[in-house]
């Protein structure tokens, strides 16, 4: 059975009956974790190991594991710091930020392989405008050269680890002050404007070999009247063919306030699909995950099923090998030193 294009989340910390049922679904091609799902390293190897084993190719499972704020597990993991220490570095000394970088996304990859997460939603490639509180320290950096430089060396890293990078949130989430997990951010910029600024740091990662992206739900006015998550414009036409991207589009989750303007569940997902979306996140509302999945008809994409493909992991990392590693070691310790730092403004 092929991956479909929808990935769906889990109530606790097993699968239940129903969720079972869910993810054979021919529709459903991948899982994504939260902290709910997580008790320790070992409960959630199990988890994994539980979901892979229900298909053949074995379902995607990812998790946004950013660091700083946005890290689902934490007790049993490393805490990693959050993007705007590397930024900082980066003001002083270029050539040490972009090794930390790498020495962090290697860690971060690492730790999750070790359980066998196929990847994570990471790194974010958002300019740090100082105006969004979703965004601020999650963001590497104001200046767009610096933010490619820092988000190239997090991808290496995850790359030595056997994962492939997913950059977010396409064109560019930080400009607009709303969050748009519950309000519908416009970005009234121009075209000319995004794309030399916001757009930068995508172009770059692309021309490396990215992996995946996710849009943003976020309307830029002055380009298209649909949020980028629902354009054809920003996918098809900026992604796809201006910036030769040919990873996976996921959309950013389909339940958050800034893709309802797109109507019911049912119609959001099939306009993510229409505008150039490989696969459909539908989290934290399980009634209409089994809305979607009874509703949005067969979606059959050759295409699809091959970069789906390409998201597996790419080598097996033993947890207690990893754990006795003297280079995970000096990694961690690397982390701690970091995280310490504290994330201040950054002097541009």
């Amino acid at each position: 059975m092929s991956l479909g294009p929808i990935m769906l989340d889990l109530a606790g910390l097993e699968i239940n009956t129903e969720e079972r049922e869910m993810l054979l679904h021919p529709l459903v091609g991948g899982v994504i974790l939260f902290t709910r799902n997580y008790e320790s390293p070992e409960q959630l190897q199990q988890l994994v190991a539980d979901i892979h084993r229900l298909r053949d190719p074995h379902l995607l499972v990812a998790v946004d594991h950013e660091g700083g704020r946005v890290q689902r597990f934490r007790h049993g993991f490393t805490e990693l710091p959050p993007a705007r220490v590397f930024g900082k570095i980066f003001n002083d000394d270029k050539k040490r930020a972009k090794h930390l970088a790498e020495t962090c996304g290697w860690l971060m990859a690492a730790e999750l392989r070790a359980v066998g997460i196929d990847f994570s939603f990471s790194p974010v490639l958002d300019l740090d405008f100082g105006v969004s509180t979703v965004i601020a320290d999650r963001a590497f950096h104001r200046n767009p050269e610096a933010v490619g430089e820092l988000a190239i060396s997090w991808m290496l890293g995850m790359r030595r680890a056997g994962m492939v990078a997913t950059g977010k949130h396409f064109p560019g989430h930080g400009a607009v002050v709303a969050d748009s997990h519950i309000d519908m951010p416009v970005d009234e910029r121009s075209f000319e404007d995004i794309y030399a600024e916001d757009v930068r740091p995508f172009g770059r990662l692309v021309r490396g070999g990215l992996g995946g992206v996710m849009p943003a739900h976020v309307i830029y006015a002055a380009v298209d009247d649909k949020p980028a998550c629902f354009s054809s414009y920003w996918l098809k036409l900026v992604l796809r063919e201006r910036l030769g991207f040919q990873g996976v589009i996921f959309s950013d989750d389909l339940t958050m306030r800034g893709a309802h303007v797109m109507g019911d569940i049912v119609e959001r997902g099939q306009a993510a699909l229409a505008a150039g979306c490989d696969m459909l996140l539908v989290c934290n509302h399980p009634a209409e995950s089994i809305r979607l999945l009874d509703n949005l008809g067969m979606h059959d994409d050759p295409v699809t099923h091959v970069r789906l493909a390409r998201l597996h992991e790419r080598h097996n990392i033993d947890r207690e090998s990893l754990l006795q590693d003297p280079g995970w070691r000096k990694a961690v310790v690397v982390a701690d030193e970091l995280r310490g730092q504290g994330t201040g403004e950054l002097e541009l």
